[in-house]
């Protein structure tokens, strides 16, 4: 049940209609329903692998939560009899105690993630080096079809479970309530990764019904529906075309079409993103949002903070802060400052934990090598960016460079953009790791303008009026843009106004999506394979 189809908005009303007609505290429940439900029609055998991740996580979190009021209690019954050493152990060892729990809730549930999504590849890597080795002995390849957003419900979980453990919340009791905060249905395919502090307290004290909620969430569907039919599945016509092997485009035909994924690429998640964030708030749920204009980014590890939020404070949060805090990585700063001196030996465990996440990064997008390449490929720039920063400042002082000018801002968005579409090389190149290196060279050395003629564009599939809807598509996106990257909340703005103006805005808008949708055969949403 796609996003974009009648089906879904039907079942979106319908749900609605209900959930607000049930009493106040039986809401929640309409919404677990309708999402078993919605995930049902993608994939049924796949509710097996959320149930194990919604039963084992809830068990765990329980046994958590239990494991310390048991020892609260049984220090608070023998605090007059207990000598601090005597405290001391034994907190550390409910401490380990409890760690082992965590640890055998990430391997259950990353285990059946890695398993399902990665053991293909692995064990075909691992048949490859004995190939190479001259090893008779080939290992059993088996391709798992993975369930549509494992990793989004996956993740979400195990931010739970690390956040129980450290005592941020108490664990939820309600076993069905918890699997709804694991399968809330609008997120459950591209997300956004929601935290439980956050997201559950909505989800479960059953909302009042607010004529803004609904009309504020209708509007921001049809932003996604805008973006995602106007332009995504337009542009996707465009680089389907331009990166088939068989087509045989190069030179600056596939840096077109590159940037036209740039185009895809974004139109396409952000889009599916407005889509899930207005539907829940249909209902008056608050969800994170996922992207704060990204391609205005002055640096790759800004771009990062933009797109696709969620993930990167999840990298930040379970990741990147523990292992660049731990006692390891403040060894290797004490010996870095010594031997390296105190900028490189400040940053070294930053680096090698930006690299680690990227290289998460990668794996999180898929199992092949192009994905790993493209995560290390961000990591490294980040981490080239923070080693440098001394010689960039020297660089400022000896070339009379202001940074804060905006013809230098200019130019870092512009820098940024271009090695962020660099970085969509691994991702778009669809053929493999060497479709990808191929298409690299194209994009550095290859600027032959002899495929750009009509015949060309005639090839693409697209006439003349979908290349206008694209551009005056991207002029408008880029418009709403840059109002909010002033801080102005359009729809609030727009509230303001004349009813008459209010409702022209509305007709003009959502006969546009009505008229100028670009209907395709496979309109899915990129994100939901992850």
């Amino acid at each position: 049940m796609s996003f974009t189809t009648t089906l879904y908005f039907a079942f979106l009303l319908v749900g609605a209609i209900i959930y607000y007609l049930m009493p106040k505290k039986y809401r929640w429940t309409i919404l677990l329903i309708m999402s078993y439900m919605y995930y049902m029609t993608f994939h049924i055998k796949g509710m097996v692998f959320m149930l194990f991740t919604t039963i084992t996580v809830y068990i765990l979190g329980r046994v958590l939560e239990n494991m310390q009021l048991k020892a609260d209690a049984y220090l608070k019954e023998n605090k007059e009899t207990l000598a601090r050493d005597e405290k001391k152990k034994f907190k550390n060892s409910v401490k380990k105690k409890k760690r082992w729990v965590l640890v055998l809730a990430l391997l259950l549930n990353f285990g059946m993630l890695a398993v399902l999504k990665y053991s293909g590849f692995t064990l075909a890597g691992f048949n490859s080096i004995f190939r190479h080795m001259h090893v008779g002995a080939q290992l059993p390849v088996i391709d798992f079809v993975a369930p549509i957003g494992i990793s989004f419900f996956t993740f979400q979980a195990m931010s739970y479970i690390i956040d129980v453990y450290q005592g941020k919340y108490a664990s939820e009791k309600n076993i069905f309530k918890f699997a709804l905060f694991v399968s809330f249905f609008p997120q459950i395919m591209q997300g956004p990764i929601g935290r439980y502090n956050r997201l559950a307290p909505t989800l479960f004290e059953g909302n009042d019904y607010s004529l803004q909620n609904v009309q504020f969430g209708l509007q921001r569907i049809g932003w996604g529906l805008f973006k995602k039919l106007l332009m995504a599945d337009r542009a996707g016509v465009f680089v389907s075309a331009v990166f088939a092997e068989c087509n045989g485009f190069h030179g600056m035909m596939r840096i077109l079409g590159l940037l036209m994924y740039s185009v895809q690429l974004y139109m396409d998640f952000s889009g599916g993103i407005d889509i899930v964030i207005g539907s829940a708030q249909i209902f008056g749920v608050k969800m994170d949002e996922n992207f704060r204009q990204p391609y205005f980014s002055k640096s790759i590890g800004e771009f990062w903070r933009r797109w696709h939020i969620t993930l990167g404070t999840w990298m930040k949060d379970y990741i990147f802060y523990p292992f660049s805090l731990s006692k390891g990585a403040n060894k290797a700063t004490k010996w870095g400052k010594k031997h390296l001196g105190d900028h490189l030996g400040k940053m070294l465990p930053i680096c090698v934990s930006n690299l680690l996440i990227f290289f998460i990064v990668g794996v999180w997008h898929g199992s092949e090598a192009r994905y790993i390449a493209y995560g290390i490929y961000n990591g490294v720039i980040i981490a080239a960016s923070n080693l440098l920063t001394p010689v960039y400042k020297k660089g400022f002082k000896v070339f009379h460079i202001n940074p804060d000018t905006k013809i230098w801002k200019a130019f870092q968005i512009l820098r940024t953009f271009i090695l962020v579409n660099i970085g969509w090389i691994f991702d778009v190149s669809i053929e493999g790791m060497h479709s990808a290196i191929t298409s690299l060279k194209m994009f550095i050395v290859n600027w032959d303008l002899a495929q750009v003629n009509a015949a060309s564009f005639a090839r693409i599939g697209l006439t003349g009026m979908d290349y206008t809807i694209i551009g005056l598509g991207c002029i408008v996106v880029l418009i709403v843009s840059i109002i909010k990257e002033k801080g102005i909340n359009i729809r609030e703005s727009l509230a303001t106004k004349a009813l008459p103006v209010r409702w022209a805005v509305y007709y003009a808008f959502f006969a546009a999506i009505i008229i100028l949708s670009y209907v395709t055969d496979n309109s899915g949403f990129m994100y939901a394979a992850f």
